[in-house]
């Protein structure tokens, strides 16, 4: 079987809230590109509504529910910096804040390691004030055939942006 290689979401604006994420075709969680683009997408959210976050994250994470310690995770990770999530989208850097270009476009990319397994794929995603890809882990329900998210690793550390950088 081979396997999809890349993945490029676009949107004119971003979803605010469950309600926006589901109309969305990527709701429709059929490959773990889409999740995985979604993952990003309310991960921005929950930057500046929690509440609305976790209720996109609960709906991306099916069957297994977010649980106290992620919870705990991404406000650890929001206390120093909101805009790292922004940071996977084209065209943002740490010269303009990490601002994305609209319209909002993120690639997701399979690599030879990414699918370990049936029913499992670790994906990655590239951030301007990264060196390295990071990576989002998805398992696919069978029975639904849709993708959920397993694991998010791409809420740590980025270069700071220029407006918050002392030595900048």
């Amino acid at each position: 079987m081979t396997e999809q290689k890349s993945y490029t979401f676009t949107a004119s604006t971003l979803p605010k809230n469950l309600s926006e994420l589901k109309i969305l075709p990527e709701a429709a969680l059929d490959s773990p590109f889409k999740t995985a683009a979604l993952t990003v997408a309310a991960l921005c959210v929950y930057s500046y509504d929690a509440e609305a976050g976790k209720e996109m994250l609960y709906f991306l994470k099916g069957p297994a529910p977010l649980s106290n310690y992620e919870i705990s995770f991404i406000n650890d990770r929001f206390r120093d910096s909101k805009k790292v999530p922004f940071s996977y989208f084209d065209g943002a850097r740490p010269e303009n804040d990490y601002t994305p270009s609209t319209p909002y476009r993120l690639t997701i990319t399979a690599n030879p390691y990414s699918f370990p397994q049936e029913g499992r794929a670790t994906l990655c995603l590239t951030s301007a004030g990264a060196d390295s890809p990071r990576q989002i882990k998805l398992r696919l329900k069978p029975s639904e055939g849709k993708w959920y998210l397993e694991e998010q690793m791409i809420l740590v550390g980025i270069r700071p942006p220029v407006s918050e950088d002392p030595w900048a």
